[in-house]
Parts: C-alpha cells; sequence; structure tokens
C-alpha cells in the first residue's frame, strides 16, 4: 500500500521537528519545576529547547536547571498555556555582562 501526502493538507510540509532528547530550560515552583518560557524579539512567547546540555549552558549558565522531554511532550506542556511556538538551539541576543573591575578610588583634597 502506497501513502500519498496531500500537501495542500499539510500547511508546512517540509518542517520537520528535531529528533530525539533535547534539555529544556526549566524553574522550581511549589511542587517541583515548570518549564520556562521566554519572549520572542517581538514580543511573542515561545517554550525553548537545546540540543545537548552543553548548548544550554553556553547560552543560559551553567546554573540553569533543565530536564530531558521529547519535542511532543514539550509542544503538550506549553499548550494549554497557549504557546505555540518552539525554539531550538537560540544563540544568545545579549552578550555576557562583563565582570565589575574595581574602581580607584578618587579623594578631593583636603581645605
Amino acid at each position: 500500500m502506497t501513502r500519498t501526502t496531500l500537501y495542500g493538507d499539510d500547511p508546512e510540509p517540509s518542517e520537520q521537528g528535531p529528533a530525539g532528547r533535547l534539555c529544556v530550560p526549566v524553574r522550581p515552583v511549589a511542587h517541583g519545576c515548570a518549564v520556562r518560557l521566554f519572549r520572542t524579539p517581538v514580543g511573542g512567547r515561545t517554550a525553548v529547547a537545546f540540543t545537548t546540555p552543553g548548548r544550554l549552558r553556553a547560552v543560559l549558565g551553567a546554573d540553569q536547571a533543565w530536564t530531558a522531554l521529547a519535542e511532543p511532550a514539550l509542544r503538550a506542556l506549553v499548550a494549554p498555556l497557549g504557546v505555540g511556538l518552539l525554539t531550538v538551539d537560540p544563540a544568545p541576543t545579549a552578550a555576557p555582562p562583563r565582570p565589575a573591575r574595581p574602581r580607584p578610588l578618587l579623594l578631593a583634597p583636603a581645605r
């Protein structure tokens, strides 16, 4: 039996989701953790995931908690919140803050 895909029925036939485990940033809540949601540059809400723990740490820092989820599970978690966008392996939008350098203390001469 041959299955025919009708591209008119599929709004985005060439779009493929990431395969396998995704590293999803989470935040602590009263009874466990919750998926962190982010904003796109134009203000829309998006779920964010990374393909490796190293990529997650590079963007969000070593202290960011995360959990492993498959793409369908992540989409199912955020859909009731009205979030349909999933961003995978986003690049940082700003440079990490530089450590503050101590400045010399300047004293005014006594009068």
